[in-house]
């Protein structure tokens, strides 16, 4: 352009501050927008996953046209939000393309404007608005490219957001491998409080010798799961230590803390994946008849072997659907419970165990719980207190701190909390008063 005549750039430069301006004042605006629409596009989402997940609540309560409205007024929220969002853009490309097209009017009238006084020539004009036409093309890709990144920025943004937040415990510079020996737990001076001023565990203490088992009772909320959940290093603790064979948890990695310690929680979930794979998932390496032998040993070998699923796969080959709902709750159960056999751990929480289970498979698969117990260290949460009033020794706990310990005979001939939870129960279950 200048080469030709320098006033020919006079349009170039005008353009470039027309086209620097425009994209100063839409571009935070679309990525603000875009914002707005990713976090409504989550919230719509959620609400329709949830109304999914729960649908047999929804079904219970017949709420489907309450469900439908609440998933509907995220909808028109998102839609709402997402038309500002278009409507900024088009605003945008609008402005764009007017500026594009008075560069063209604005090059092409100064070069004619030149060569009507004979001071460039038709090949210069060829030129200009050839090139001319070559950036507005170029800036019409710019414009597109920039676009699609702050259509989708929101989403971006929300998804660093969740997968660069750090995890709330990390394993000790310099963590070594938790080496089980014995087994032996002790409990020293713990506080936790879940964050807050006060409340939940203050200042107890509980020491379990190796081998022993230990039933945990007490009213929901005296902090029994929070027990087993800071021996497991869900939770850092806010003051005290807890020691496994002597080592401090805290400076153990979480990974070989964990790979010592066996659970069977109340509430089982199982992966998405076969019969076979969520029972080797306690110990991958195990193969597959030492599956099918703990299958036995929880009492799951023979619903297992009638298992069929969508696709045609069958026995330990099917897939027991998202956290295992083509199962029942006993069967998940008892997977769980097989999972938990052939991981062979020699620290053992069972958190209600065998809550989901009838009277009849409880009682075959307690004397194979009784048996997997044999030389572990054993820690049993149960509110139905006939599951574990053979325990070694039972600790009473109520709001956050040890009320009483002994055996179950003991317990009851000092007349205390115990007793009278265990005086009030209603079929082996705490009373409805004493469970909230």
């Amino acid at each position: 352009f200048a080469a030709a005549d320098w006033r020919l750039t006079l349009p170039i430069i005008g353009w470039i501050a027309l086209y620097v301006g425009v994209m100063w004042y839409f571009v935070p605006r679309i990525k603000a927008r875009a914002a707005e629409t990713a976090e409504a596009r989550s919230t719509l989402t959620g609400r329709i996953v949830d109304s999914y997940t729960n649908v047999t609540t929804v079904k219970l309560f017949a709420h489907a046209d309450r469900e439908d409205d609440y998933a509907r007024d995220a909808l028109s929220e998102h839609l709402a939000i997402y038309r500002r969002q278009l409507r900024q853009i088009t605003v945008m490309n609008i402005t764009i393309w007017l500026t594009n097209g008075l560069l063209i009017v604005a090059s092409g009238g100064v070069a004619f404007w030149l060569w009507g006084r004979g001071l460039v020539s038709i090949g210069d004009i060829a030129l200009v608005i050839a090139l001319t036409i070559r950036l507005v093309n170029m800036s019409g890709w710019v414009i597109w490219v920039v676009t699609g990144i702050f259509e989708n920025i929101g989403s971006v943004q929300e998804g660093m957001q969740t997968i660069s937040r750090p995890y709330a415990v990390i394993d000790a510079p310099g963590a070594k491998p938790l080496e089980v020996r014995a087994g032996g737990i002790d409990y020293q001076r713990i506080k936790f409080h879940y964050g807050k001023e006060g409340g939940v565990i203050e200042d107890l203490t509980l020491a379990i010798t190796p081998g022993e088992k230990v039933g945990l009772v007490g009213r929901s909320g005296a902090g029994k799961s929070t027990l087993v959940n800071v021996l497991l290093r869900f939770y850092d603790l806010e003051g005290g230590r807890i020691l496994i064979d002597g080592q401090d948890i805290a400076h153990v990695t979480q990974d070989s803390l964990r790979a010592q310690i066996g659970m069977v929680t109340q509430d089982t979930s199982l992966l998405h994946r076969s019969v076979l794979d969520n029972i080797l998932y306690g110990r991958p390496e195990a193969g597959r008849e030492a599956a099918v032998l703990a299958a036995r040993r929880a009492q799951a070998h023979e619903f297992i072997l009638g298992l069929e699923d969508g696709m045609g796969r069958k026995g330990y080959d099917a897939h027991v659907g998202e956290r295992g709902v083509k199962l029942s709750g006993g069967q998940r159960q008892r997977i769980a419970i097989a999972r938990v056999l052939l991981k062979n751990a020699p620290i053992l929480i069972l958190d209600e165990a065998t809550s989901a289970l009838d009277s009849e498979v409880e009682a075959a698969i307690q004397e194979q719980l009784y048996n997997l117990m044999e030389g572990k260290t054993v820690i049993a949460i149960a509110h139905r207190l006939s599951t574990i009033a053979a325990m070694d020794r039972l600790v009473i706990m109520d709001k956050g701190q040890i009320a009483e310990i002994g055996t179950h005979d003991e317990l009851l001939r000092t007349g205390g909390v115990y007793a009278d939870l265990w005086s009030r129960q209603s079929g082996g279950f705490l009373a409805k008063e004493d469970a909230h």
